[in-house]
């Protein structure tokens, strides 16, 4: 079902672009210091579970009317820019929240719905999908779109399996942040600056 030629050089180029840092990787690495490792992994889920939905949009064509409207381009844009600048100023206020007043399960659930919302808000992995995958579909094989899907989600998983390994270097430093007030609340002010900044590379900046 899919052209082995073209599937090598697809593996090549989709890992080489899943260890590029980009707004994915910050993301998970910034909740990851902000709430640990079970925090980081959910936020990893959630990015994985957002670019599922980009892929399956992307396939049937959703993303093809969203590449050619630059109005509906620009809403969803500037929608995940702001989301993210959200997160980051709801970051830098709870600087002297003591992880005690934080309920871990609730933290959880937030984690993963932040990390699909993300990614979905982000029609950068959209139009990714829409211009990467296609280059390596073999119509002559036929069922294109199932091509496309499957790709799709080797690309997905290929970024989060990027992620875990970011969560699984950075998580030790989630440690330090129950033993160290200052050391959390810096940790909190710069993690809340990051995500904006990291709102102002989606909206202005290109992205993986």
């Amino acid at each position: 079902m899919l052209d082995g030629r073209l599937l090598l050089l697809f593996l090549a180029a989709a890992t080489l672009l899943a260890i590029t840092p980009g707004p994915g990787i910050f993301y998970v690495l910034t909740r990851t210091l902000a709430g640990g490792r079970r925090e980081g992994i959910l936020s990893a889920v959630g990015t994985f579970a957002g670019g599922l939905i980009h892929v399956v949009a992307a396939g049937f064509g959703l993303s093809a009317v969203l590449a050619a409207s630059a109005t509906a381009f620009a809403v969803i844009k500037y929608a995940g820019a702001l989301y993210l600048f959200w997160l980051g100023v709801r970051m830098v206020r709870s600087r002297n929240l003591a992880v005690e007043d934080a309920l871990p399960t609730a933290e959880s659930r937030h984690a993963f719905r932040q990390g699909v919302a993300t990614e979905v808000l982000n029609p950068k992995t959209a139009l990714f999908f829409l211009s990467f995958l296609p280059q390596f579909v073999n119509p002559q094989l036929g069922h294109v779109v199932v091509q496309f899907l499957l790709m799709g989600i080797m690309s997905v998983t290929l970024n989060t399996l990027a992620d875990l390994v970011v969560v699984s270097f950075a998580a030790p430093l989630g440690r330090r942040l129950r033993t160290s007030l200052r050391f959390r609340r810096n940790q909190r002010i710069a993690s809340g600056v990051a995500l904006m900044g990291l709102s102002a590379f989606v909206a202005f900046g290109d992205a993986k």
